[in-house]
């Protein structure tokens, strides 16, 4: 990542990034506290000077600058609110571009071990609870201006007062701080329970037409229900914690407080201070809880941002799965369309070689696909098929040996460059809400003509049955859809992508013979003279592919035109026709 991705470094990038606006809430907040602590101060001045010895001008005097105080403290607080908040609002929202862009990295890695509901979680309260603390800092910064300039003007009507302010205000704020520690614990196990519940109940929506299907709504209901409790539990226990702090905190406030009344009390007996000193040190005795709980409270929010800030940071530094390169491919992605080569006879580019490639269950893969050739893949066992597509969109490298585009190992590419040229559209491709033209031109490039991949795929099929036609909404994950009708739109914005090399997996295992075959004639039409390889064991669509090679054990086996293979080969024949 190259910035620092601790916690203390989320933390740190947040308040640095909003620093302008920080700083410009602090000054107004110091304004506000400055105002609120004058406020009792004047008030014994009229006291001493307006009404002790009757005087109206000076009265009418001092009302006014007392109004001015007031406007000056209403203005503060009012725009130190908003540049606090702006603050805490830009913060979180670069948070959540933050994680969403790790997220979404082309080296993966982030969303292993996590599910979406945890990850949205992390963005979303996560990132609220750090950009916050901006808030509490500008809060903070102008509470601590408020006990200052309260102790200031105690001493000037007493030192005794003034000096008990100053010793007793810092040793409150480390009273806060140590008792804010057992909140942190609580508030990073209420959010973990939370994000746990957050991901249970979005695996549980995502699969609600299957748990219907097979009548497991009570087990469903009662794993949520257990997930949802440990969460109430800890959220729970966090509360207590944080009343426990609160509760001390004002406990501990009041004490001082009354000490500090004690004190002026006595000095007003002993005549060492006059009636408007004795107004002025109560009303400052009772403006200083208000700062006072204010960095308490600052105290907790630190301690929420702490634990919310090492959330989100784990998600940041998560390793990547691959690590990339910095070439950029020898192939250009190809325009919309059949590629050069197929008129002018130039040797088109996208040659993709596995050499020796050992990973898992595969163990020596040796095989080329030529530039523009289209290849089918036969794989014997589901996992060897699922390990060579995350070999081929490099979400791994391989043990032993490489996977070369063009000559170029890809631990040699950039990730991102990678991807432009090369696709791999695995079987179980998610769609999202919205039309599905939309979902089609995902990836598409810009001014791309998308009718074609919807033709090859048999999209239009699709689109009739939609009110609204290509505009129509097909929901969350294509849940307006059947499941062969959501293959067919993942396959038809695969071919809308474009890319030299295109890698399909499995793309119609839940669509009729009838457009299963034309399909096949589609994928062959969209993609003349690009590189395209089909891993499946459809036989309409290895039918149409320009030779077969079969993986098994492993090791390739065989390599021949589909029919050679279904005559010759059993294992083949087994694999592609039962």
């Amino acid at each position: 990542m190259g910035a620092d991705t601790s916690g203390r470094g989320v933390i740190r990038r947040a308040v640095a990034g909003q620093r302008r606006d920080v700083a410009v809430g602090s000054l107004l907040g110091a304004a506000h506290q400055t105002g609120e602590a004058l406020v009792p101060v004047l008030i014994g001045l009229i006291v001493d000077r307006a009404v002790v010895r009757p005087d109206g001008g000076a009265l009418a005097l001092w009302l006014v600058v007392l109004a001015l105080v007031y406007a000056m403290l209403s203005y503060g607080f009012r725009f130190g609110a908003r540049a606090g908040e702006r603050a805490a609002e830009q913060a979180a929202h670069h948070l959540r571009l933050d994680v969403v862009r790790r997220v979404l990295a082309p080296h993966g890695g982030a969303e292993a071990g996590r599910p979406p509901g945890a990850l949205v979680n992390v963005a979303t309260e996560d990132a609220r609870r750090v950009g916050a603390l901006n808030m509490a800092l500008t809060l903070g910064i102008a509470a601590v201006v408020g006990v200052v300039a309260g102790a200031v003007l105690l001493l000037r009507a007493s030192v005794p007062l003034g000096l008990l302010v100053l010793v007793g205000a810092p040793v409150l704020m480390a009273l806060g701080h140590c008792l804010a520690r057992p909140l942190e614990h609580r508030s990073e196990a209420e959010q973990e329970r939370a994000a746990h519940a957050s991901g249970v109940a979005a695996d549980l929506v995502a699969g609600v037409r299957v748990l219907k299907g097979l009548r497991a709504e009570h087990a469903a209901v009662a794993r949520y229900r257990a997930t949802s409790r440990a969460s109430r539990d800890a959220n729970v226990r966090a509360a207590r914690a944080a009343a426990l702090q609160t509760g001390l905190m004002l406990t501990l406030t009041g004490a001082f407080i009354a000490l500090v009344a004690l004190v002026g009390g006595r000095l007003v007996l002993s005549g060492s201070i006059g009636l408007g000193a004795l107004v002025s040190a109560v009303g400052l005795a009772l403006f200083l809880p208000g700062p006072i709980a204010v960095l308490a409270w600052v105290g907790a929010e630190l301690a929420k941002a702490r634990a919310s800030a090492a959330r989100i940071a784990d998600v940041l530094a998560a390793p990547g799965e691959t690590t990339g390169g910095t070439a950029e491919p020898a192939t250009a992605p190809a325009a919309t369309g059949p590629a050069p080569a197929a008129t002018t006879g130039a040797p088109p580019s996208g040659e993709l070689r596995l050499h020796r490639l050992g990973h898992g269950g595969l163990d020596g893969i040796d095989l080329t696909v030529r530039a523009g050739e289209h290849l089918g893949i036969v794989v014997t066992d589901t996992a060897d098929a699922a390990t060579l597509l995350r070999c081929l969109a490099r979400r791994c490298d391989p043990d032993r040996g490489r996977v070369e585009l063009d000559g170029t190992p890809f631990t040699e590419l950039a990730p991102a460059a990678l991807r432009a040229t090369l696709l791999v559209a695995e079987h179980d491709a998610q769609l999202f809400d919205g039309t599905l033209l939309d979902n089609v031109t995902a990836a598409a490039p810009a001014g791309a003509d998308p009718h074609p991949a919807m033709e090859a795929a048999a999209v239009d099929e699709v689109a009739a049955t939609l009110p609204g036609g290509t505009a129509g909404r097909i929901g969350e994950r294509g849940s307006t859809l059947s499941g062969g009708q959501r293959q067919r739109v993942a396959l038809a914005r695969a071919l809308a992508a474009d890319r030299t090399v295109l890698v399909v997996h499995d793309p119609t295992t839940a669509v009729d013979a009838a457009t299963e075959a034309r399909i096949a004639t589609g994928i062959r039409r969209a993609r003349s003279g690009r590189t395209t390889v089909l891993v499946t064991s459809s036989p309409a669509l290895l039918a149409a592919t320009d030779r077969v090679v079969l993986i098994d054990g492993g090791t390739v086996t065989a390599e021949a035109p589909h029919e050679d293979l279904v005559r010759d080969h059993p294992v083949y024949r087994s694999a592609v026709l039962t």
